[in-house]
């Protein structure tokens, strides 16, 4: 009986040292897109702080949500296809404004540019900053760009130090989350080419399933206490 209780121990030791180690190396600052380890559906989201336009701190509390929430994270306005899939979502934007959702985006940007880099400033998402990392890191989405890449960037005009303060040159992998009122992920879309992008539809496709299951929920919760009330004569 004793063997059994310290082999069961050793167990769940080893069970949550591997649950530490995978969190650790999750938010580390990966060598590569591809090294990435986002986060995925059924996982509750960290929070974190970031900074609006005007450098005001905005904390997420994933205990406290009034609302689901979509974010995304992109790699700032210097970057064309950035620019373009933040047009494209525009496609969707009132129609999960409908269903009750929250849209942020986040970028690496330092706040005082957050707007002024991008191909459509008057944009009317609620745009933030992280250049300090510390939500592209807790979703497990950091990159370093490598040396070679920073200086190529640069032939094109595009400072990577001077986007977002920092001398870091880390970047988020492309990602979009759906996160429930509960603070749970419903919906999780990473990419590591940044290039390929969560089209408008699936979004879509993906809000309206947890908007459906939100409101069958809800439907069958006021079904039962209809019955119960009934069924005691109140």
């Amino acid at each position: 009986m004793i063997q059994k209780s310290l082999l069961l121990a050793a167990v769940f030791l080893v069970f949550f040292a591997g649950s530490a180690l995978a969190q650790s190396q999750r938010t580390d600052i990966h060598p590569d897109a591809n090294d990435v380890q986002p986060l995925l559906p059924g996982m509750q989201a960290p929070p974190f702080e970031v900074f609006s336009v005007e450098g005001q701190p905005v904390h997420f509390d994933p205990e406290n949500m009034q609302k689901p929430l979509v974010l995304s994270f992109f790699r700032g306005g210097w970057c064309p296809y950035c620019n373009l899939h933040l047009a494209e979502l525009r496609k969707a934007e009132s129609e999960l404004k409908e269903m009750g959702f929250d849209i942020w985006f986040i970028s690496i940007d330092r706040p005082e540019v957050l707007y002024d880099s991008l191909a459509q400033p008057d944009i009317g998402y609620t745009i933030l900053s992280d250049s300090g990392l510390e939500a592209t890191r807790a979703f497990g989405l950091a990159f370093r760009v490598s040396d070679e890449l920073v200086e190529r960037y640069k032939t094109y005009d595009i400072d990577l130090e001077a986007a977002s303060g920092e001398a870091h040159h880390v970047l988020p992998a492309p990602s979009t989350f759906i996160i429930a009122s509960n603070g749970m992920i419903r919906f999780q879309y990473t990419n590591p080419d940044y290039t390929v992008r969560l089209h408008p539809d699936v979004l879509l496709a993906a809000a309206r399933a947890y908007d459906d299951e939100v409101n069958d929920r809800l439907r069958r919760q006021y079904k039962a206490n209809k019955e119960a009330k009934s069924s005691t004569g109140g």
